[in-house]
């Protein structure tokens, strides 16, 4: 379900022949970028199947690398808090942009679980899909095959990432976390062995722009959103907090479990909001 804000969004500024050459020159690398990204995904997969089968120890390096360097060509800072997990188990964190993407991998090694609909994204669907994003339709009858493929995943070692919101907001608030997809981390072979970490995303936007640029919601069409980051002069940062993991054999079942996850995303980004209020 995509979430509406009870305000407009901001209004698109205007983009002048300085912000549109930005656009082109930071489009061209993001393009280019991505390009041999796939290409070498592609070459490492075929390298590593026959030895790994689903578990991916080299390739997974490059949508680390690939990512570090599309923000740097976007101009956007990154700060990572805490320590990332390095057990087996799965992360959660909140969702307001398809820049999320990015500074996600840019921190880790993850593998997405995204809607559908992201595949389709210009770049990022591509670099998804190459990166062994795990692709899901919200719906309900579909939800035992989801937790099965889920568990073949968890079991390979891989680190999967979920938006347990199940859609972007504007980034200054975090939506109700849906249960339905911890249920797969609840599996009888697995709740004794993994964990789940919660991460804040803390998106600061650009000097003197509305404190929800970066924020990609409702009805805000893709290619102007990706227009407006493009040609910005200057760019704002994201911040990245991990928080303490959560084992799963601590909590009674799938409710308890994402609020307790919930619970902590909240608490950083609010805790956020009154410092950059004050």
């Amino acid at each position: 379900m995509t979430w509406r804000s009870p305000e407009p969004p901001p209004e698109p500024a205007r983009i002048g022949v300085a912000g549109w050459l930005r656009a082109g020159l930071r489009g061209a690398g993001l393009v280019g970028l991505i390009g041999l990204g796939v290409i070498l995904l592609a070459v490492l997969r075929l390298a590593e199947w026959p030895f790994f089968g689903l578990r991916r120890p080299v390739s997974a390096c490059v949508n680390v690398v690939v990512s570090r360097l599309c923000l740097a060509i976007l101009g956007i800072g990154w700060q990572r808090r805490g320590r990332p997990m390095t057990g087996r188990g799965a992360l959660v964190a909140n969702h307001a942009s398809w820049l999320d993407i990015l500074a996600l991998n840019a921190a880790q090694r993850v593998y997405f679980v995204a809607k559908s609909e992201v595949a389709g994204w210009p770049g990022i669907g591509i670099m998804a899909r190459a990166s062994g994003t795990v692709f899901i339709n919200r719906r309900g009858r579909e939800a035992q095959v989801h937790r099965a493929l889920f568990e073949a995943r968890l079991r390979a070692g891989h680190r999967l990432l979920f938006f347990p919101e199940g859609t972007s907001s504007d980034g200054r608030r975090v939506l109700p976390f849906k249960s339905t997809l911890f249920a797969a981390f609840l599996a009888d072979d697995l709740r004794d062995v993994l964990q789940v970490q919660p991460v804040t995303l803390i998106w600061h936007a650009p000097p003197g722009r509305d404190a929800r640029f970066y924020g990609w919601w409702g009805d805000m069409a893709l290619g102007a959103h990706l227009a407006q980051v493009l040609a910005v002069s200057r760019q704002g940062r994201v911040e990245l907090v991990f928080h303490e993991p959560v084992a799963v054999r601590d909590l009674a079942d799938r409710k308890a479990l994402a609020a307790r996850c919930e619970a902590a995303v909240r608490g950083a980004l609010t805790r956020a909001g009154r410092q950059a209020a004050g």
